[in-house]
């Protein structure tokens, strides 16, 4: 029988090697706070769940691809007020199953034979591209640089080649956010050299400080631009798998006609649920303050042990510049981080701390990291 040479091509999935170490420290009796997987555990809303609950009905139908007109005008209303632009829900917006199978997918539906995406980074615009036969390129993101790509690293034979040119601010792992000046001069390159400038945002309603974050949908223009968000974070919806893409119409239009054949429209009552969520904001305030008390909690405990926070002041994330061995000591200790390298090897000097347990897990491991790093 044969396989993908791509399956033997790639490591596996980053965060399997957490559950393996997750999974020892389980066996060997040592109590576990893990920090390591983004994955949010704070309680979804209780009016979600009610329309959730009131949108299963006796006898279900296979959903269509482009969603329900309901949920694409609810995110085109989402998108005026949280941004000022005016989508048009029937040719700009596409409900996706989260943002994950969409990004993943991208590159099925363009030209060109490379992908570029950033490093440190969320491995799955790579990893798409490589199922999709397409070659891959790392733009390294520096902290002297406030982790934003430089574009003019590229030489122009080398953006001819691009596909798509992959951001994502507020960035997985650091927290950075980017200026909407950033998203001018990605999408100049892309039009002059017909690529398609994706923008992966789904921390944007996460952050910390007074400005909210910017977003490629507030370019003026958005031919060759596509922007993908997801509940998961904003609402507390891992588990519900609903997000979106919007942007430019003709690659809306390309998503319409590639999602029917690998079946990844979602569900009715999700998408039900999902009109309540996008519908609300004061939800998302309670979210982010929050995640605000959990940071406060522990920022001083790792400013004493000398983890540096690196990064900016949005996510869910801390980018910790950590010493050799911290990681491994925290590990042993039963606090679990993700180590950098895990996004890339410009991640190797950080950990990456993400505030997902719970406030009571938070004051515990502070204690924790307090006992076994500070002298």
């Amino acid at each position: 029988m044969k396989l993908s040479p791509v399956l033997d091509e790639l490591d596996a999935y980053p965060f399997l090697r957490l559950n393996e170490a997750k999974r020892r420290l389980a066996e060997d009796g040592v109590p576990v706070i893990d920090f390591g997987i983004g994955e949010p555990r704070e309680e979804t809303p209780v009016f979600i769940r009610e329309a959730l609950a009131q949108a299963i009905v006796p006898r279900s139908s296979y959903p269509l691809a482009e969603g329900l007109p309901d949920l694409r005008a609810a995110v085109a209303s989402w998108c005026d007020r949280r941004f000022g632009v005016q989508l048009d829900p029937g040719t700009q917006v596409v409900p996706t199953l989260g943002s994950k199978e969409a990004i993943f997918h991208l590159a099925d539906l363009v030209a060109g034979d490379l992908v570029v995406s950033t490093t440190p980074g969320y491995p799955v615009p790579a990893r798409g591209a490589r199922f999709a036969g397409k070659q891959t390129l790392e733009l390294p993101l520096l902290e002297a640089n406030g982790f934003l790509p430089d574009l003019g690293s590229i030489p122009a034979s080398t953006w001819e080649r691009v596909a798509i040119l992959w951001l994502n601010y507020p960035n997985n792992p650091t927290g950075a956010t980017a200026p909407l000046e950033l998203y001018e001069r990605a999408v100049a390159l892309a039009r002059r050299h017909d690529f398609v400038l994706a923008s992966d945002e789904a921390y944007s309603e996460l952050y910390f400080g007074s400005e909210a974050p910017t977003s490629a949908l507030q370019l003026p223009d958005l031919t060759n631009v596509v922007v993908f968000n997801t509940l998961s974070k904003r609402s507390s919806m891992p588990g519900m798998r609903s997000g979106f893409m919007a942007g430019d119409a003709r690659m809306v239009a390309a998503a319409k006609a590639f999602r029917p054949n690998v079946g990844v429209a979602p569900q009715e009552f999700v998408q039900r649920a999902a009109i309540a969520a996008w519908s609300d904001e004061s939800h998302v305030e309670q979210m982010r303050d929050g995640y605000r008390v959990k940071r406060d909690v522990l920022a001083p405990v790792l400013r004493a042990a000398g983890l540096r926070h690196a990064g900016g002041d949005a996510s869910f994330f801390l980018w910790l510049s950590a010493p050799a061995g911290v990681g491994e000591r925290l590990l042993e200790a039963g606090v679990v981080l993700a180590p950098g390298e895990l996004f890339g090897a410009a991640g190797s000097r950080y950990l990456r701390l993400a505030l997902v347990p719970t406030l009571e897990e938070c004051r515990r491991a502070a204690e924790v990291i307090a006992a076994t790093l500070t002298v």
